[in-house]
């Protein structure tokens, strides 16, 4: 079936980024563990050529490593339009340089360094440098699904929500996740007074919690639902309530960290039943890539 949204009510606007440079802080390029190892690693921003959505989260060498290629605007409150109205699924346009007019696909973004993250097929990238500016269509601020006020649509375009929730059972959405993660170990991000643009991350350092939940399979581009959570006005623990996002950046070993989680859908009464299906993947559900995995 298909859910009835107000899709023919929202407004599709032009937001615009530019490809981000690596950065590192001046003093010192140390990244101290959550065991107190100090490390030197690959982390956020530029273009990232051999890590797409559909690859594996586990075993790389980097920190909060951000796939494909990372857009970030330097006006500070144009940037802020930038993380606010794009949405997960829109369509990306690079508007200068050796890949002017070729297109991609938004699928996450990461707080903190408000960055926003494109997926392009490797012979864009190839043609692609540190500044490149690209078009994101802003489409999918105000979603709202017929018949579930309970449940709050942010960051989601809505082709993309029609190809990936197609099920209504017993009054709640069956939405399709590559895994579940309970809300005990969601760290940095949590407490944001809203969800709209940003992500929180998922900590991966209790073993028996990752064994328990099949975390160590994670893969960028992951749709996973988050137990007992609730992000209506802010990310917060509530007993019953599901939300559900998309991995959009890769593991950390600095405490309260891990793989980020950009929210969807959030319901705090429960309007949401994560199922566990092994495509549930954005590179998957928009076709984006043959070889993923």
């Amino acid at each position: 079936m298909s859910l009835v949204t107000n899709v023919d009510r929202l407004v599709k606007i032009s937001v615009m980024g530019q490809v981000s440079a690596p950065r590192y802080d001046t003093r010192s390029p140390y990244r101290i563990s959550h065991d107190g190892q100090p490390r030197v690693l690959p982390g956020t921003g530029g273009i990232t050529y051999d890590i797409r959505v559909g690859d594996r989260v586990g075993g790389l060498v980097g920190d909060h490593v951000e796939p494909c290629v990372s857009l970030k605007n330097p006006d500070e409150t144009a940037n802020g339009g930038l993380n606010v109205l794009a949405c997960v699924g829109n369509e990306a346009i690079v508007t200068s340089g050796a890949a002017k007019g070729e297109t991609g696909v938004v699928t996450g973004k990461h707080g903190g360094i408000e960055h926003v993250m494109i997926d392009f097929p490797p012979e864009t990238t190839d043609k692609m440098v540190v500044g490149d500016s690209v078009l994101v269509r802003g489409f999918g601020t105000g979603l709202a699904i017929e018949g579930f006020p309970d449940v709050l649509c942010t960051s989601l375009d809505p082709a993309l929500l029609a190809r990936w929730v197609t099920r209504v059972e017993d009054g709640k959405l069956v939405v399709p996740v590559a895994a579940r993660a309970p809300a005990a170990v969601m760290g940095s991000g949590l407490g944001r007074d809203h969800v709209f643009r940003g992500d929180y991350d998922i900590t991966l350092f209790d073993r028996d919690v990752v064994a328990e939940y099949g975390l160590d399979a994670l893969r960028f581009g992951d749709f996973v639902a988050i137990l007992d959570a609730d992000a209506t006005y802010g990310r917060h623990y509530a007993g019953g309530a599901v939300s559900v996002g998309i991995i959009a950046h890769g593991d950390s070993i600095i405490a309260g960290h891990g793989p980020g989680v950009t929210g969807l859908l959030t319901s705090r009464s429960g309007k949401i039943t994560p199922v566990i299906d092994p495509a549930a993947n954005i590179a998957d559900v928009l076709g984006l890539r043959a070889d993923a995995g």
